[in-house]
C-alpha cells in the first residue's frame, strides 16, 4: 500500500530527513533533563511567607506572597530566583552570593536565590533614591529571605526533595498567621551589601545542614525545627528594614499606597 507523502521529500532534501528526525528527540531530552533538574518549586506556603514578614515588622507584610504570584505569569524568569541546586558538601560563601546578584531575573536552572535577596534590596534603594514608590521590590526581597529558610531551596532537586517538597513547605503552614509571634527574632546587624551578604550566606548554610540532616533521617522537619529556621529569615530580614529605612509597623512610614 502506498502511503500518501511516503515519496515525498523533505522540505531542503530528502537527505536531511533521517538526523532532523534522530536531533529532535535529542533536543527535547536535553530540555527535560534540565527541567527536571532545577525544576522550580513553590516554598513555604503563602500564610508562612506573611508571618515571617509580620514577624520581622514589615508594614507591608501582606504583599510577601506576590513573588510566588509573579512566577504564574513571569514562569522561570521569576521561578529561578527562589531556590539554588546547592551541591552537597559545600559551604555556601558571601562572594557566591555576590556572583548571583547579575543573574537575577533571567532563566537559570540551577537557581539564584542567594543573589535574588541582594539584587532585589539594589532595586529598591534605587527606586528609593529616584523618590519612586519602591515597596514592591522590598516584598520580593522579603519573599526570598523567606525562601532562604527552607531547607529544600538550598539542596538539589533529588528524589527526596520532589517526594517531600510539598509536605515540608506546608509543615507549619496551617494557623501560623495566628501564632506569628512564636517566629523568634533575633538581633541581626547590617550596614552593607558585604554584610547581607555575610547573612544570606550564614542563613543558607543553616539551612543546608538541616537539609543533609533531613535527607540523612528521611524525615521531615519539626516544628521546632520549622519555627526556627523562620526565625532565621524573619531576623535578616528586620535588620534589612533597619538598614534601608523600608516602613516598619508602627511607624508610620508606609508612604505611597503602591503605583
Amino acid at each position: 500500500m502506498r502511503v500518501l507523502g511516503a515519496d515525498r521529500p523533505a522540505r531542503g532534501g530528502g537527505g536531511r530527513r533521517g538526523p532532523r528526525r534522530a536531533f529532535l528527540p535529542r533536543l527535547v531530552l536535553a530540555a527535560l533533563g534540565t527541567a527536571l533538574l532545577g525544576a522550580p518549586a513553590p516554598a513555604w506556603y503563602d500564610e508562612t511567607h506573611l508571618a515571617v514578614a509580620r514577624a520581622a515588622g514589615y508594614a507591608k507584610w501582606y504583599n510577601a506572597a506576590g513573588a510566588d504570584m509573579a512566577k504564574v505569569k513571569a514562569g522561570n524568569l521569576e521561578a529561578h530566583n527562589h531556590y539554588v541546586n546547592h551541591p552537597p558538601g559545600r559551604k555556601v560563601t558571601p562572594a557566591e552570593v555576590l556572583r548571583q546578584v547579575g543573574r537575577y531575573d533571567t532563566v537559570d536552572p540551577g537557581g539564584h536565590l542567594y543573589g535574588a535577596v541582594l539584587a532585589a534590596v539594589r532595586a529598591y534603594t534605587a527606586q528609593r533614591t529616584r523618590g519612586a514608590y519602591a515597596e514592591h521590590h522590598m516584598a520580593f526581597a522579603a519573599h526570598y529571605l523567606g525562601d532562604l529558610s527552607m531547607p529544600l531551596h538550598n539542596m538539589v532537586y533529588d528524589e527526596f526533595n520532589r517526594r517531600n517538597h510539598g509536605a515540608m513547605d506546608g509543615v507549619v503552614n496551617d494557623g501560623i498567621l495566628e501564632r506569628w509571634e512564636e517566629i523568634r527574632v533575633y538581633p541581626v546587624t547590617i550596614r552593607s551589601e558585604a554584610d547581607l551578604a555575610r547573612e544570606v550566606a550564614r542563613v543558607a548554610n543553616l539551612s543546608v545542614t538541616l537539609g543533609e540532616s533531613l535527607r540523612a533521617e528521611d524525615r521531615l522537619p519539626t516544628q521546632e525545627e520549622a519555627y526556627g529556621q523562620l526565625g532565621h529569615s524573619a531576623s535578616v530580614l528586620r535588620a534589612v528594614l533597619s538598614w534601608t529605612g523600608a516602613p516598619m509597623i508602627g511607624e508610620g512610614k508606609g508612604g505611597a499606597s503602591g503605583e
